[in-house]
């Protein structure tokens, strides 16, 4: 199951039917199945809040994701500000909906094993982020 949920924002504009199917067909692609994924979507406040308190981190981001997986099951938490989503579609030219689905489907990325630290493991993470970003659609 996918929850969605937010804290100091008003809910972001997707449709949680389609994103969650999306958010599946995704996951199976890396052979995985989606277990319990819970979004909340917050300010950079919260965000902040959150990177000190669990990570011990003192900066925002956008996005911040814990994994709670069981073998090919997908579990976790995943923290996105849309603050910040906000500031980086104006900063890399993207429409909000874009860098919103990218940053969504970032955390479901992460959650299947794509790490971005690493030297090239940002690229990886990009070229995933465009495949997942390609397969979007309406689900029935």
């Amino acid at each position: 199951m996918i929850t969605y949920n937010t804290e100091n924002v008003k809910f972001p504009p997707i449709r949680r039917r389609d994103t969650s199917c999306w958010i599946k067909d995704v996951a199976a692609t890396y052979g995985k199945k989606v277990g319990e994924i819970g979004y909340l979507f917050c300010d950079d406040n919260k965000i902040l809040e959150v990177n000190r308190e669990y990570l011990g981190h003192d900066y925002f981001t956008d996005i911040i994701t814990f994994d709670y997986d069981e073998e090919e099951v997908l579990n976790g938490d995943i923290v996105i500000s849309l603050d910040t989503v906000k500031t980086n579609a104006e900063k890399y030219g993207k429409t909000y909906d874009e860098e919103l689905h990218r940053v969504i489907i970032h955390g479901v990325l992460h959650l299947c094993g794509i790490n971005d630290k690493g030297p090239g493991e940002r690229e990886i993470m990009e070229a995933a982020e465009n495949r997942a970003l390609s397969m979007r659609k309406t689900c029935q």
